[in-house]
């Protein structure tokens, strides 16, 4: 799996969670991860997620880390079995990289601290791939739910986060398509 850290801010606003969004602005095709910071303003109109646009419930942060992620050849389940797994990903490099991993928990695909929202996460199937986003508040000023970010783990490089989480994941899949290859079936 091809991930790049994106140096220059992108403004997430849903749009970017199209099919081959990785490959025509990264060039990296196939199945791919890409993480970036920007603000993140999703409007209920570009909302995939139909429990938020029923709900009333647009996604709004002043700085967010966004990750990107292009699966080809898996359906919907097993994307958002491995958005599960991002999920966790996140959480067990937060755990290793600060001092407040007994505060930090998971709960389906959303993470929290001390009750507060840290992440939004989606997964959708498209005629040609999943798509994934995962975004972790940074700064959640604005946010229309109680939340918290990166920016209260003090000492947090989040360019250096981004790509261990990345390199983690990447991993993961890998292994996981490796460890398929080694069996026998009977």
């Amino acid at each position: 799996m091809k991930t790049k850290f994106i140096e220059q801010e992108i403004k997430y606003t849903g749009l970017e969670l199209a099919p081959h969004w990785i490959y025509r602005n990264f060039n990296l095709q196939g199945n791919a991860m890409v993480a970036f910071v920007g603000e993140c303003d999703v409007k209920l109109t570009e909302m995939v997620d139909i429990e938020d646009v029923i709900n009333n419930e647009p996604i709004y942060s002043k700085s967010m880390l966004s990750f990107i992620l292009e699966h080809f050849n898996i359906g919907l389940i097993e994307g958002v079995i491995r958005q599960r797994l991002l999920i966790c990903t996140i959480k067990e490099t937060i755990e290793q990289l600060t001092a407040h991993c007994s505060r930090l928990t998971r709960k389906g695909d959303d993470l929290f601290i001390d009750g507060k929202k840290l992440s939004v996460s989606i997964a959708t199937k498209s005629l040609t791939s999943v798509l994934i986003h995962v975004g972790i508040n940074i700064d959640p000023s604005g946010a229309p739910v109680d939340a918290i970010g990166l920016n209260f783990l003090k000492n947090l490089d989040i360019k250096e986060f981004a790509q261990n989480v990345m390199v983690k994941y990447s991993q993961e899949i890998d292994d996981i398509i490796l460890a398929s290859t080694k069996v026998v079936g009977r």
